[in-house]
Parts: structure tokens; sequence; C-alpha cells
């Protein structure tokens, strides 16, 4: 019996049950699809496909180590799939579930075609792999983003995609990062120290939660060093709600037509306002941010410059070269107070100055802004040297952000008049008054602190 396995969002050869569990079926032959059409969509990108393409290389590596040779296929995946039935005589199709629109679409297909189905779950065990290929199969060829109508995405600081890279990231995490602690892990600069940085990773299946894991508990059984210990646990709780949504990924409906200008200067950096636009242009040049920077930049976006929360959550989802749907959305959804919490609007001059107190990261990113002086640095309009800056090297701000705050919290306040639920509870800010976000709330953002 002929048995597909397709390695869908799973891109690892290692610790992966519907791999192992389709090798034991019989000869094996391992597919990945690249369907144009999925990556056509307004929250796909260049960074995207470019960690995906590096996992693809690494794990065709690994499998041919085994024997197995990757099949590459560009198309939709039911065609896909009907042209290797055809030709390999494939009697069984197994996945890693996922929750997907595309895995919905291709098992109601297998099923009626009369092959045999199984998705196994994201937690079921792993057999070691022992496994034999297909003869005959040719791999196929990897597109490029130019290809697939990927518009160039320069990402110069992304992490890199594939197993190899994973297991030392896990490494590096357990064995020396981990014991760092979290103080600092609010803030993009401390957060890159500190943090596991296994989201993207995550992800893409390049590792398993299962296996991070397992990993931990290792770590802890030989008693790590006390300050460890708290990452380590709370690393493990935020896996085990990541992995607790399936991929959900509605959008919000568009609610308005974006200001074009003010949705290209946010995502570009160049709101005026310097906190927010020095972790904007720290996401543009590496694909990540913590959890409360992510809350804070969409924050903003929603209530202080309006924009439409669809449009806002596309763009930043382009963005994180981690970006899981069923997690983004939500928080989309909660921003625009479509969720059962009260989205708190944030002040992004007091959220630089409590984060960034000696403008050093505001600097690096914002080098236009050296000459201001660092009492007002978030604040530059208020400095002597202002007309000679902004509107020049640096934008003014494109609202006020005081009366832009007021504005927003009448338009929730009036929104929750006119609905007839009770009103939404307020959740607990992570940063005092200054960011909404909670550790606790289950398939939140938070997340992403990996």
């Amino acid at each position: 019996m002929n048995v597909l396995i397709w390695m869908n969002r799973d891109l690892r050869h290692e610790a992966h049950p519907a791999l192992a569990f389709a090798a034991a079926r019989g000869p094996v032959l391992p597919l990945y699809v690249v369907d144009p059409d999925d990556w056509a969509r307004p929250d796909r990108s260049g960074r995207h496909w470019a960690f995906c393409a590096e996992s693809l290389t690494d794990l065709t590596e690994a499998l041919a180590a085994q024997g197995l040779p990757l099949a590459i296929r560009v198309g939709d995946p039911v065609t896909v799939m009907e042209r290797l039935v055809r030709a390999h005589r494939i009697t069984e199709i197994v996945t890693q579930q996922g929750g997907s629109a595309a895995e919905s679409r291709v098992a109601a297909w297998a099923r009626a075609s009369g092959l045999r189905w199984t998705a196994l779950p994201a937690d079921a065990p792993a057999e070691p792999l022992i496994a034999r290929g297909i003869e005959g199969v040719s791999p196929g060829a990897l597109p490029s983003a130019r290809a697939l109508r990927l518009a160039d995405d320069p990402c110069p600081h992304r992490q890199r995609g594939g197993r190899v890279a994973a297991l030392t990231m896990l490494e590096s995490f357990l064995a020396s990062r981990a014991a760092l602690g979290r103080p600092s892990s609010n803030t993009p600069a401390g957060a890159e120290r500190v943090s596991s940085r296994l989201s993207a990773h995550l992800a893409f299946g390049t590792l398993s939660a299962t296996e991070v894991t397992a990993a931990i508990e290792a770590r802890l059984a030989g008693r790590p060093p006390s300050q460890a210990i708290a990452t380590l646990r709370g690393t493990q709780a935020r896996i085990a709600v990541r992995y607790g949504d399936g991929d959900a990924s509605a959008r919000p409906r568009p609610t308005a037509e974006s200001d074009a200008a003010r949705l290209a200067a946010w995502t570009a950096g160049e709101t005026g306002l310097p906190y927010l636009d020095a972790c904007l242009r720290y996401l543009n040049a590496t694909g990540w941010l913590p959890h409360a920077t992510r809350s804070m930049v969409l924050g903003c976006a929603v209530h202080h410059l309006s924009l439409d929360p669809r449009s806002a959550g596309e763009a930043l989802a382009r963005r994180f070269t981690d970006y899981t749907p069923s997690i983004h959305w939500a928080q989309v959804w909660r921003h625009a107070g479509l969720a059962e919490t009260t989205p708190r609007i944030c002040n992004p001059i007091r959220l630089g100055q409590t984060l960034d107190p000696d403008g050093s990261f505001t600097r690096r990113w914002l080098p236009e802004l050296a000459p201001v002086p660092d009492a007002l640095l978030q604040e530059p309009w208020k400095w002597s040297g202002a007309p000679g800056l902004l509107g020049r090297r640096y934008p003014e701000p494109v609202v006020d952000p005081a009366s832009a705050a007021r504005a927003a919290r009448d338009r929730l306040t009036a929104a929750r008049r006119t609905c007839a639920s009770p009103p939404p509870r307020r959740i607990r800010p992570v940063l005092s008054a200054l960011i909404e976000g909670s550790r606790t709330h289950p398939g939140g953002q938070l997340c992403f602190d990996l």
C-alpha cells in the first residue's frame, strides 16, 4: 500500500507523528504543495516564503538522507494530489492535523475518491522513523518568490528557517538565555536576548510543541539555576496555550477604507511618534516583536490612527515571520472591540519613556533624532530645534496622540452603549495602564513572547 504524506505546515523529519505513521503503513511519498493562490493572500509576504523555502531545503536534505525524496509541486493541492495518486497508485493520504480550509477541502476530495484519509493530532506520539520511499518520484524544485508574485521584501535581520536553525535556537535558550530572566522582555531589544525566539519555528513546524515541552522538562529535571525555572515554566505554558486554537483565521470585515497616507506612514515607521516608529522599523528589519510591543503597534494603528483593523492586521501579518492566523487575528479582533475583552488605549509616548528611558533603542532605529535631547526624545515637537527637524528629516506627528486617544475612548464607549450584550470585561494590563494585554488570557498573542 503506497501512502502519500502531505507535509503541510510541519516541515521536519524528526518528532513527526504523521510521517512516522505513514512510513509504517507502506512505501511513502512525502509531498509539499506550493499553492500560488495561498501565497497570493494579502497576509502573505516574501519573508514568509524565504523562511519556508529555507525550511524546505533543510527538510529535503534530511529526508534524502533517509532515502525519501521530498516531492515539491506547485499548484492547487487537490489537482496535484490527483496526479500523484494516479501516477503512483496511492491508496492513503496522511497529514498532521491543522484545521485549515485547504485541509478540509483535500479531506473531502480524498474520501470522495475512495482514498483513506488520516489527519493525526499535533500531540499524537511520534514513533521512530523507519521508512522506504516510492520509486520513480521526481523531487521537483522550489519556485522563487518572484514566480509566486511576491513583492520584494527585504528583512535583513530575519531569523533563518530550517530544522538545524531551530534546534540551535532551542539549545541556546535551554542552555543560557533562559537563565537571563524576563525583566526586560517587554522591550524589543530586551526580548531579543531573553525570549526563546522559537515562534517562527513552531509556526512552520520545524519544531513541534511536544518536543519543545519535553526538552524543557528535561532541562528542569537537571536543576537549572533558579532564575531560569520561571522562564522555562512560562515558555511551557505559552506553548500549551498556542496549540489550543487550530487555524481559525477569520478576519474582521473592513469597517472603513483606511487612510492610505496614514497606513503607509505607520507601516514604514514614519508616524512622527518616535517609540512607535522605532518599533515598526525594528519589525520591518527583523520580522519579530515581543507580545507587549505587538499589542502597542496594533493598538496605535486601530485607535490613534483610526486605521481599519483588517488593513492593519494584514499589514502586520505580512511582516511577522512567525505569523499564525489563529493567534494574530484573535488579537486584531480584541483591538477592534469585537471580543469579550475591552481593549486598552495605550500611550505610545509614556510607553517609550518607560521602556526606553535612555533612548538607546529609539535612537538606534531613528538616527535622524540624534540631536534631540533625551528628555524630549519621545516628544520632539516640544524641542526648540523642532522647526529644523520635523517635516524635513523626520515627519511631524500624523495625529495629536492625546486627542486621538480621547477620540478612540469615545468611540469605544459609544460602541458599548449601543451593544445589547453586557459590557465586556476589562483585562489586566501587562504594563500598568500603558498597554493592553494579559499573560493569562487563553488564545492571546502572548504566545509570541516565545
